[in-house]
Protein backbone atom coordinates (compact mmCIF):
# COMPACT_ATOMS: atom_id res chain seq x y z
CA UNK A 1 0.00 0.00 0.00
CA UNK A 2 2.70 2.60 1.00
CA UNK A 3 4.90 1.72 -2.22
CA UNK A 4 1.02 1.91 -3.92
CA UNK A 5 0.72 5.11 -2.51
CA UNK A 6 4.28 6.89 -3.31
CA UNK A 7 3.46 5.71 -6.98
CA UNK A 8 0.18 7.78 -7.21
CA UNK A 9 2.21 10.99 -5.30
CA UNK A 10 4.92 10.80 -7.84
CA UNK A 11 1.89 10.40 -10.91
CA UNK A 12 0.04 13.30 -9.15
CA UNK A 13 3.36 15.53 -8.99
CA UNK A 14 4.69 15.05 -12.71
CA UNK A 15 1.05 15.51 -14.06
CA UNK A 16 0.99 19.33 -14.53
CA UNK A 17 4.15 19.33 -16.66
CA UNK A 18 2.29 16.72 -19.02
CA UNK A 19 -0.64 18.10 -19.24
CA UNK A 20 -2.40 18.09 -23.20
CA UNK A 21 -3.16 21.51 -24.67
CA UNK A 22 -1.12 23.64 -26.57
CA UNK A 23 1.39 24.15 -23.58
CA UNK A 24 2.41 21.05 -22.23
CA UNK A 25 5.43 19.87 -20.49
CA UNK A 26 8.19 22.20 -20.22
CA UNK A 27 6.63 25.11 -21.88
CA UNK A 28 3.67 25.40 -19.59
CA UNK A 29 6.13 25.38 -16.32
CA UNK A 30 7.58 27.92 -17.92
CA UNK A 31 3.87 29.92 -18.36
CA UNK A 32 2.79 28.53 -15.22
CA UNK A 33 5.82 30.25 -13.32
CA UNK A 34 5.71 33.73 -15.56
CA UNK A 35 2.42 33.88 -16.28
CA UNK A 36 1.65 37.13 -14.55
CA UNK A 37 4.29 39.10 -16.67
CA UNK A 38 2.99 37.21 -20.19
CA UNK A 39 -0.64 38.37 -19.43
CA UNK A 40 0.36 41.66 -18.53
CA UNK A 41 2.15 41.81 -22.15
CA UNK A 42 -0.73 40.60 -23.88
CA UNK A 43 -2.79 42.65 -22.20
CA UNK A 44 -0.84 45.56 -23.22
CA UNK A 45 -0.45 44.47 -26.61
CA UNK A 46 -4.22 44.62 -26.99
CA UNK A 47 -5.01 48.02 -25.48
CA UNK A 48 -2.12 49.40 -27.79
CA UNK A 49 -3.19 48.07 -30.80
CA UNK A 50 -7.17 48.72 -30.15
CA UNK A 51 -6.29 52.58 -29.19
CA UNK A 52 -3.64 52.55 -32.86
CA UNK A 53 -7.01 51.13 -34.83
CA UNK A 54 -9.15 53.30 -33.15
CA UNK A 55 -7.47 56.65 -33.80
CA UNK A 56 -5.96 55.81 -37.28
CA UNK A 57 -9.91 56.36 -38.39
CA UNK A 58 -9.54 59.74 -37.52
CA UNK A 59 -5.64 60.16 -39.01
CA UNK A 60 -6.79 58.92 -41.98
CA UNK A 61 -9.42 61.68 -41.86
CA UNK A 62 -7.35 64.23 -41.58
CA UNK A 63 -5.48 63.46 -44.34
CA UNK A 64 -8.13 62.89 -46.63
CA UNK A 65 -9.44 66.55 -45.82
CA UNK A 66 -5.95 68.38 -45.98
CA UNK A 67 -3.74 66.15 -47.59
CA UNK A 68 -0.28 64.52 -46.33
CA UNK A 69 1.23 67.84 -46.63
CA UNK A 70 3.79 69.79 -44.41
CA UNK A 71 1.65 72.88 -44.66
CA UNK A 72 -0.87 71.17 -42.36
CA UNK A 73 1.72 70.14 -39.86
CA UNK A 74 0.72 72.37 -37.26
CA UNK A 75 -2.55 72.27 -37.56
CA UNK A 76 -2.39 68.29 -37.30
CA UNK A 77 0.06 68.97 -34.32
CA UNK A 78 -2.78 70.89 -32.19
CA UNK A 79 -4.95 67.62 -32.80
CA UNK A 80 -2.94 64.78 -32.39
CA UNK A 81 -0.33 65.78 -30.38
CA UNK A 82 -2.06 63.75 -27.14
CA UNK A 83 -2.50 60.80 -29.15
CA UNK A 84 1.35 60.17 -30.56
CA UNK A 85 2.82 61.73 -27.09
CA UNK A 86 1.03 58.69 -25.44
CA UNK A 87 2.47 55.93 -27.73
CA UNK A 88 5.84 57.71 -27.96
CA UNK A 89 6.27 55.46 -24.28
CA UNK A 90 6.43 52.71 -26.47
CA UNK A 91 9.89 53.64 -27.07
CA UNK A 92 10.36 52.57 -23.72
CA UNK A 93 8.77 49.00 -24.05
CA UNK A 94 11.76 46.95 -24.72
CA UNK A 95 13.81 48.15 -21.73
CA UNK A 96 10.97 47.15 -19.58
CA UNK A 97 11.07 43.91 -21.02
CA UNK A 98 14.41 43.34 -20.57
CA UNK A 99 13.98 44.70 -16.90
CA UNK A 100 10.80 42.81 -15.68
CA UNK A 101 10.84 39.73 -18.14
CA UNK A 102 14.30 38.74 -19.07
CA UNK A 103 15.91 39.87 -15.58
CA UNK A 104 14.05 37.29 -13.46
CA UNK A 105 13.67 34.70 -15.08
CA UNK A 106 16.47 32.39 -14.40
CA UNK A 107 18.01 34.49 -11.84
CA UNK A 108 14.45 34.40 -10.03
CA UNK A 109 14.81 29.93 -10.76
CA UNK A 110 18.27 31.09 -8.85
CA UNK A 111 17.61 33.01 -6.22
CA UNK A 112 14.71 30.64 -4.75
CA UNK A 113 16.63 27.08 -5.36
CA UNK A 114 13.99 25.97 -8.19
CA UNK A 115 16.83 26.06 -11.28
CA UNK A 116 18.61 22.98 -9.32
CA UNK A 117 15.53 21.28 -8.36
CA UNK A 118 14.74 21.35 -12.54
CA UNK A 119 17.64 20.62 -14.04
CA UNK A 120 18.71 17.39 -11.67
CA UNK A 121 15.57 15.48 -12.39
CA UNK A 122 14.98 13.92 -15.89
CA UNK A 123 14.65 16.70 -17.98
CA UNK A 124 18.18 17.53 -19.70
CA UNK A 125 19.42 20.97 -18.87
CA UNK A 126 19.67 22.29 -23.04
CA UNK A 127 15.86 21.03 -22.84
CA UNK A 128 15.60 23.60 -19.43
CA UNK A 129 17.12 26.15 -20.92
CA UNK A 130 15.69 26.54 -24.24
CA UNK A 131 11.96 26.33 -22.94
CA UNK A 132 12.77 28.87 -20.39
CA UNK A 133 14.81 31.03 -23.03
CA UNK A 134 13.01 30.64 -26.14
CA UNK A 135 9.11 30.95 -24.95
CA UNK A 136 9.63 34.10 -23.22
CA UNK A 137 11.13 35.23 -26.69
CA UNK A 138 8.74 34.30 -29.16
CA UNK A 139 6.04 36.13 -26.71
CA UNK A 140 7.82 39.16 -26.92
CA UNK A 141 8.45 38.65 -30.68
CA UNK A 142 5.12 38.09 -31.06
CA UNK A 143 3.42 41.42 -28.56
CA UNK A 144 6.12 43.94 -30.38
CA UNK A 145 5.36 42.63 -33.77
CA UNK A 146 1.41 43.51 -33.32
CA UNK A 147 2.81 46.37 -31.86
CA UNK A 148 4.75 48.12 -34.37
CA UNK A 149 2.23 47.01 -37.28
CA UNK A 150 -0.36 48.77 -35.27
CA UNK A 151 1.41 52.26 -34.83
CA UNK A 152 3.04 51.57 -38.33
CA UNK A 153 -0.48 51.62 -39.39
CA UNK A 154 -1.24 54.92 -37.60
CA UNK A 155 1.94 57.03 -38.71
CA UNK A 156 2.10 55.99 -41.87
CA UNK A 157 -1.09 57.79 -43.52
CA UNK A 158 0.42 61.28 -41.66
CA UNK A 159 3.94 60.54 -42.05
CA UNK A 160 4.43 64.03 -43.20
CA UNK A 161 2.41 65.49 -40.23
CA UNK A 162 3.37 63.42 -37.22
CA UNK A 163 6.42 65.11 -35.19
CA UNK A 164 6.13 67.69 -38.15
CA UNK A 165 7.90 64.73 -40.40
CA UNK A 166 10.85 64.17 -38.07
CA UNK A 167 11.31 60.41 -38.83
CA UNK A 168 14.58 60.30 -37.62
CA UNK A 169 14.62 61.97 -34.22
CA UNK A 170 14.43 58.72 -32.60
CA UNK A 171 11.17 57.83 -31.20
CA UNK A 172 9.32 57.31 -34.63
CA UNK A 173 12.33 55.38 -36.20
CA UNK A 174 12.33 53.49 -33.11
CA UNK A 175 8.95 52.42 -32.89
CA UNK A 176 7.82 51.29 -36.36
CA UNK A 177 8.82 48.83 -38.57
CA UNK A 178 11.35 46.12 -37.19
CA UNK A 179 13.54 48.27 -35.04
CA UNK A 180 11.15 47.77 -32.18
CA UNK A 181 11.00 44.09 -32.48
CA UNK A 182 14.42 43.47 -33.04
CA UNK A 183 15.34 45.63 -30.03
CA UNK A 184 12.52 44.00 -27.88
CA UNK A 185 14.25 40.94 -28.44
CA UNK A 186 17.86 41.45 -27.63
CA UNK A 187 16.94 43.32 -24.37
CA UNK A 188 14.97 40.54 -23.65
CA UNK A 189 17.91 38.67 -24.20
CA UNK A 190 19.93 40.55 -22.34
CA UNK A 191 18.34 40.73 -19.24
CA UNK A 192 18.31 37.06 -19.24
CA UNK A 193 22.20 36.56 -19.87
CA UNK A 194 22.56 39.55 -16.82
CA UNK A 195 20.18 37.47 -14.25
CA UNK A 196 21.74 34.16 -15.10
CA UNK A 197 25.01 35.43 -14.46
CA UNK A 198 24.34 37.45 -11.07
CA UNK A 199 22.27 34.91 -9.97
CA UNK A 200 19.76 37.92 -8.00
CA UNK A 201 16.79 39.19 -9.31
CA UNK A 202 17.19 43.16 -8.15
CA UNK A 203 21.18 43.52 -9.16
CA UNK A 204 19.69 41.42 -12.11
CA UNK A 205 17.03 44.17 -12.88
CA UNK A 206 19.49 47.31 -11.85
CA UNK A 207 21.87 45.96 -14.36
CA UNK A 208 19.62 45.29 -17.14
CA UNK A 209 18.33 49.13 -16.64
CA UNK A 210 22.21 50.35 -17.27
CA UNK A 211 22.77 47.81 -20.30
CA UNK A 212 19.14 49.41 -21.67
CA UNK A 213 20.52 52.86 -21.32
CA UNK A 214 23.73 52.32 -22.45
CA UNK A 215 22.12 50.58 -25.55
CA UNK A 216 20.01 53.52 -26.07
CA UNK A 217 22.94 55.65 -26.41
CA UNK A 218 24.91 53.53 -28.44
CA UNK A 219 21.65 53.36 -31.12
CA UNK A 220 21.58 56.98 -30.94
CA UNK A 221 25.29 56.81 -32.67
CA UNK A 222 24.64 53.91 -34.57
CA UNK A 223 21.21 55.54 -35.70
CA UNK A 224 22.48 58.20 -38.21
CA UNK A 225 25.18 55.50 -39.79
CA UNK A 226 22.46 53.12 -40.81
CA UNK A 227 23.15 54.59 -44.30
CA UNK A 228 25.02 57.09 -46.02
CA UNK A 229 23.48 60.52 -46.44
CA UNK A 230 22.42 62.26 -49.91
CA UNK A 231 23.86 65.56 -50.70
CA UNK A 232 22.26 68.82 -52.21
CA UNK A 233 24.69 71.31 -53.50
CA UNK A 234 23.91 74.89 -54.68
CA UNK A 235 26.32 77.62 -55.37
CA UNK A 236 27.79 80.04 -52.55
CA UNK A 237 26.35 83.05 -53.17
CA UNK A 238 22.98 81.78 -52.82
CA UNK A 239 21.04 79.91 -49.80
CA UNK A 240 21.85 77.05 -48.85
CA UNK A 241 19.91 74.29 -51.56
CA UNK A 242 16.29 72.93 -51.01
CA UNK A 243 15.96 69.69 -49.81
CA UNK A 244 12.62 66.98 -49.85
CA UNK A 245 10.23 67.51 -47.74
CA UNK A 246 10.08 64.16 -46.37
CA UNK A 247 13.74 64.75 -45.82
CA UNK A 248 15.81 65.48 -42.42
CA UNK A 249 18.56 67.54 -42.62
CA UNK A 250 21.49 66.12 -40.99
CA UNK A 251 24.23 68.66 -41.88
CA UNK A 252 25.42 71.78 -43.53
CA UNK A 253 29.03 72.29 -45.10
CA UNK A 254 30.87 75.07 -47.09
CA UNK A 255 32.55 73.47 -49.73
CA UNK A 256 36.10 74.95 -51.44
CA UNK A 257 37.77 75.11 -54.71
CA UNK A 258 39.95 72.56 -53.59
CA UNK A 259 37.45 69.88 -51.99
CA UNK A 260 38.10 71.44 -48.41
CA UNK A 261 34.18 70.82 -46.04
CA UNK A 262 34.12 73.94 -43.68
CA UNK A 263 31.37 74.62 -41.26
CA UNK A 264 28.34 75.96 -42.18
CA UNK A 265 28.59 79.13 -39.13
CA UNK A 266 32.59 79.65 -41.12
CA UNK A 267 31.25 82.95 -42.53
CA UNK A 268 28.07 84.07 -40.22
CA UNK A 269 29.42 86.44 -38.08
CA UNK A 270 31.25 88.05 -41.28
CA UNK A 271 30.57 92.09 -41.67
CA UNK A 272 30.47 91.47 -45.49
CA UNK A 273 29.82 86.93 -45.97
CA UNK A 274 30.89 87.18 -49.49
CA UNK A 275 33.95 88.58 -49.06
CA UNK A 276 34.44 86.28 -45.90
CA UNK A 277 33.57 83.59 -48.06
CA UNK A 278 35.86 84.38 -51.26
CA UNK A 279 38.81 84.58 -48.95
CA UNK A 280 38.26 81.42 -47.82
CA UNK A 281 37.50 79.55 -51.47
CA UNK A 282 34.06 78.56 -51.24
CA UNK A 283 32.28 77.97 -54.16
CA UNK A 284 29.58 75.27 -52.63
CA UNK A 285 27.06 74.92 -50.27
CA UNK A 286 26.35 71.68 -49.35
CA UNK A 287 23.27 69.87 -47.18
CA UNK A 288 23.62 66.46 -46.30
CA UNK A 289 19.92 64.86 -46.00
CA UNK A 290 18.16 61.61 -45.07
CA UNK A 291 15.25 61.19 -46.84
CA UNK A 292 11.78 58.97 -45.95
CA UNK A 293 12.60 56.92 -48.66
CA UNK A 294 16.33 55.23 -46.95
CA UNK A 295 13.86 54.94 -43.52
CA UNK A 296 12.87 51.19 -44.33
CA UNK A 297 16.65 50.16 -45.38
CA UNK A 298 18.13 52.15 -42.46
CA UNK A 299 15.37 50.02 -39.83
CA UNK A 300 16.30 46.93 -41.21
CA UNK A 301 19.85 47.00 -41.26
CA UNK A 302 20.02 48.37 -37.55
CA UNK A 303 17.65 45.41 -36.93
CA UNK A 304 19.95 42.72 -38.61
CA UNK A 305 22.33 44.13 -36.25
CA UNK A 306 20.58 43.95 -33.36
CA UNK A 307 19.33 40.39 -34.00
CA UNK A 308 22.65 39.18 -34.60
CA UNK A 309 23.66 40.45 -31.11
CA UNK A 310 20.42 39.03 -29.70
CA UNK A 311 21.15 35.22 -31.21
CA UNK A 312 25.20 35.67 -29.57
CA UNK A 313 23.56 36.61 -26.57
CA UNK A 314 21.38 33.47 -26.39
CA UNK A 315 23.78 31.74 -27.43
CA UNK A 316 26.29 32.44 -24.66
CA UNK A 317 23.11 31.91 -22.31
CA UNK A 318 22.61 28.17 -23.65
CA UNK A 319 26.72 27.42 -23.80
CA UNK A 320 26.88 29.15 -20.26
CA UNK A 321 23.70 27.06 -18.93
CA UNK A 322 25.03 23.76 -19.88
CA UNK A 323 28.85 24.29 -18.62
CA UNK A 324 28.81 25.75 -15.54
CA UNK A 325 26.67 25.00 -12.65
CA UNK A 326 23.54 26.86 -11.74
Amino acid sequence: MTTLTGKNKTADTAAPAGRGGPLHGLPWLVWRRNRTAFLLLAALTVVVCGYCLYQRAGVVDFVTRYGNDTRYAEKFDEAYKPVFDRLYALSGLPGILGIFLGAPLIAGEQEHGTVRLATTQSVARTRWIAATVLLPLLAVLVSTTLISLAFTALWSPANRLVNYGDWLGGTIFDITGPVPVAMALFLTALGIAVGMLVRRVVPAMVLTFVGAFGTSVVWDWIRVRLTDPRTATGPATRDFPHIPDTAINYDQWLGTSDGRLLGWGTCVDAKKEAVCLADKGVVHKIVEYFDLDQMAGMQWRGSALLLVLTALVVAFTVLWTRRRPL
